[in-house]
């Protein structure tokens, strides 16, 4: 394996200093790239994309691109992990052999290389990396003027979602298609499901149950596993999931999947304030998030939305959303059609297509049609609710959406190098913990 050395990011607490000046105005896109852009909307000429992130997310990510639009090819990948590489590509490469053309100097290894991805010759970026490092690989892709496919969450912490929100707005400037990784949006069930609660199907929405219960996600490796040459950061990226920094903890990575939901059912507005609970049962050889959270979150009126999550094994399992309103009761099931009791009884029973499929056709559609989606206004909401979510049970604290929006947390170091060493800390302890 290749040994990364350089920066990660730029800094991100030098980008919140500038933000007051600097975010005015977008980054110039150039003559060439908008040219290029508007060629390809009217045209069926190749599209090239770009894979950052190539661990099973991104890989089944490229899949799904591959498969929408078959006028595409897989140009460039960039992951810290060679081997990680190798093992997309190969997988990819079953699938569509005449369609993955990645050669060896577009094969880019380190913590810069979604910088040397973005230099080369792409048209459509997939965000596919552990979220800690996306609100710096939203920024950039932005600023090299790329169409982009944004996994779920956009940011861990309230300094990476302003950054990632600014990157929003100027995508919204220079006319960037922005699609996001929250699938169920594009579930052709849930999407008639909602359009039901927008028709006043159940009445008004009165409160909210939703749980996201499962297995763990990815465990923590053994510290046997660790060679003595293997530095904390290369430690860590292995590990990803079970450090908040990175992952954002199972709340934000996972559940805020459920979170979306209610976000949607709302109507993709904020909720007043969060009260919650969180900790860890089940003992873990290190990292530092929990393995259950609930957070009842207040929208006002006395409407109260509550999430359960749980990650641990040998468990009951369930991913449900309960809507209830005061003309009836929307039911979600994963995996199964959605319902409504009450003065209207409905079921989908319409065609339900594979909403990661229909993600990615909606933006190469789009692509081509010239039109531009951008998910990202409902994308951040949701990414700050979860994190508003995971803060209440770190903290113990009551914590309204102003106080979130005014939080000047970072999880992340300013700078990042493959052989540092970090500690991002213990455990968070409700009542020891402070909100920042």
């Amino acid at each position: 394996m290749e040994s990364p050395t350089s920066p990660s990011r730029v800094s991100r607490r030098r980008f919140l200093q500038q933000s007051s000046s600097t975010l005015a105005a977008p980054a110039i896109l150039t003559a060439a790239a908008s040219l290029r852009a508007a060629e390809k909307a009217d045209s069926a000429e190749t599209l090239r994309i770009g894979l950052i992130g190539c661990g099973g997310r991104g890989t089944g990510a490229a899949n799904q691109a591959l498969g929408a639009d078959y006028n595409s090819r897989l140009v460039a990948v960039a992951d810290v992990f060679s081997d990680q590489i190798d093992t997309s590509l190969n997988s990819l490469s079953q699938k569509f052999p005449d369609r993955v053309t990645v050669d060896d100097d577009h094969r880019f290894v380190g913590l810069d290389a979604y910088q040397k991805l973005l230099n080369s010759d792409v048209d459509v970026v997939l965000l596919a990396t552990p979220p800690g490092f996306r609100p710096v690989h939203l920024q950039a892709t932005v600023d090299a003027g790329k169409h982009i496919f944004c996994e779920k969450p956009m940011a861990v912490d309230a300094l990476g979602y302003h950054m990632a929100m600014a990157a929003v707005e100027q995508a919204k400037k220079k006319n960037i298609n922005l699609v996001a990784g929250f699938c169920w949006r594009y579930s052709p069930s849930r999407r008639e499901a909602f359009a039901q609660l927008a028709d006043g199907a159940i009445g008004d929405v009165a409160g909210i149950f939703a749980t996201y219960y499962g297995g763990p996600a990815k465990p923590m490796a053994e510290a046997a596993a660790r060679t003595p040459e293997m530095s904390d950061v290369e430690w860590q990226l292995r590990n990803w999931y079970n450090f908040s920094y990175l992952s954002g903890d199972s709340i934000v990575e996972q559940a805020v999947h459920s979170i979306d939901k209610i976000c949607w059912a709302m109507g993709d507005k904020p909720p007043v304030e969060c009260i919650g609970t969180g900790g860890r049962q089940v003992p873990s050889p290190g990292g530092n998030i929990y393995d259950h959270f609930h957070a009842a979150y207040d929208w006002g009126d006395g409407i109260i939305c509550n999430l359960g999550s749980r990650q641990i094994k040998g468990c009951d399992n369930q991913v449900l959303d309960v809507i209830h309103g005061t003309k009836g009761t929307l039911t979600i099931g994963k995996g199964t059609a959605p319902y409504i009791m009450g003065e209207k009884r409905w079921r989908f029973r319409g065609e339900d297509r594979n909403m990661y499929d229909v993600e990615h056709e909606a933006l190469f559609s789009a692509i081509r049609e010239g039109k531009v989606i951008n998910d990202g206004d409902r994308m951040m909401l949701s990414t700050l609710v979860a994190i508003l979510g995971r803060e209440v049970a770190y903290t113990g604290k009551r914590i309204t959406w102003e106080q979130i929006l005014a939080s000047k947390q970072d999880l992340a170091p300013d700078t990042l190098k493959w052989g540092d060493s970090f500690d991002p800390g213990p455990r968070p302890e409700p009542g020891i913990t402070p909100f920042i």
